[in-house]
């Protein structure tokens, strides 16, 4: 009997015993996957990065979290995070906002061997392009207004109370189209900002939210709307037009950076090796960006076919201060 017993405690002490260590080995494994998890921060679009994600995911068997939102807000989140960082890898809508990091010596050194496809211009020891947008106008064709075929025609009186434009401080491409306009014409971009704020023009949120009224037929144009999320809307069947201004616009490369605080600095490189090579570029284009690879074709027109605005002939301006400016002309200060 006795012995009846104590085989049976044995053998319920060895069942238990297994499972407290299949429950540790397990609890270990996924310590260790959470672990070489890598976090992404990106300012759109959102289903690129979870298709970058996906693909790299199935190329290394290493998960990514995905945080996507304005460029206002990741650069917020970033800077809130700073005790305990959180981000590997970032994906800015705006150049400035790499060179603004790396200055400050939050970027960690990395030129993938992908990158020899990528223009010069497009590309640095610390950050590269994902891919490039333009900014342009969105004209409803069904407006009932005269095509615009520059940006001071959005402030001419068939348009009044007609316009939108996206929040600059919310859209890092957004101001890189002021900048530019103001680095390219100084006074009178300010000359131009006037007349569309008496003509009605609107700041209306992030770029989508500039574009919906415009789609819905509420409105007549979006003033430097972002190429990319309107080639899309154009595919789908709704009745806009992608507009590149005679007098000329500005390209937004979108750039791609590890952070130095990253622990996952090896898997970091790896997802920038995965979104600039072939596959990743493909992915790029897909979602009507320009891809930052020479090599890789697009369903748009490319940068070397847009007239760009003349750079600045004087000392380029502030981020700060043309938000600023820009804020107090709308009330928004």
């Amino acid at each position: 009997m006795m012995n009846r017993t104590h085989n049976t405690k044995t053998k319920t002490f060895s069942r238990i015993k297994t499972g407290v260590m299949t429950a540790m080995t397990l609890s270990l494994a996924m310590a260790a996957g959470s672990a070489q998890a890598l976090t992404l921060y990106t300012a759109g679009p959102g289903s690129l990065a979870k298709k970058l994600a996906a693909g790299y995911e199935k190329q290394t068997g290493v998960k990514v979290n995905v945080f996507q939102a304005t460029t206002g807000k990741v650069m917020a989140r970033l800077e809130a995070e700073q005790a305990n960082p959180r981000a590997d890898v970032l994906i800015s809508a705006s150049w400035d906002t790499a060179t603004d990091l790396e200055q400050r010596g939050w970027l960690l050194e990395y030129q993938s061997p992908n990158s020899g496809q990528v223009p010069a211009q497009f590309k640095t020891p610390y950050y590269v392009a994902q891919g490039i947008s333009a900014l342009g106008i969105v004209w409803n064709t069904k407006s009932g207004t005269t095509e615009p075929k520059d940006w001071g025609d959005l402030a001419k009186p068939e348009f009044k109370d007609k316009v939108t434009t996206p929040d600059p401080s919310l859209s890092g491409a957004s101001l890189d189209l002021l900048i530019g306009l103001q680095n390219a014409h100084a006074q009178q971009a300010w000359k131009l900002f006037e007349d569309l704020k008496a003509n009605g023009m609107i700041i209306a949120g992030p770029n989508a939210q500039a574009l919906t009224p415009v789609l819905q037929g509420a409105k007549a144009a979006v003033f430097g709307a972002v190429d990319y999320v309107s080639y899309a809307s154009v595919q789908d069947g709704e009745s806009v037009k992608v507009i590149f201004p005679s007098s000329g616009t500005v390209i937004a490369p979108r750039p791609m950076m590890i952070l130095k605080s990253s622990q996952q600095q090896k898997e970091a490189k790896a997802f920038i090796d995965y979104a600039l090579s072939p596959e990743g570029q493909k992915l790029v284009a897909d979602a009507w960006l320009m891809p930052a690879r020479t090599d890789i074709d697009a369903k748009r027109p490319l940068f070397k076919s847009l007239k760009l605005l003349p750079e600045a002939s004087q000392a380029c301006v502030s981020r700060k201060d043309v938000l600023d400016r820009f804020a107090k002309l709308f009330g928004q200060q």
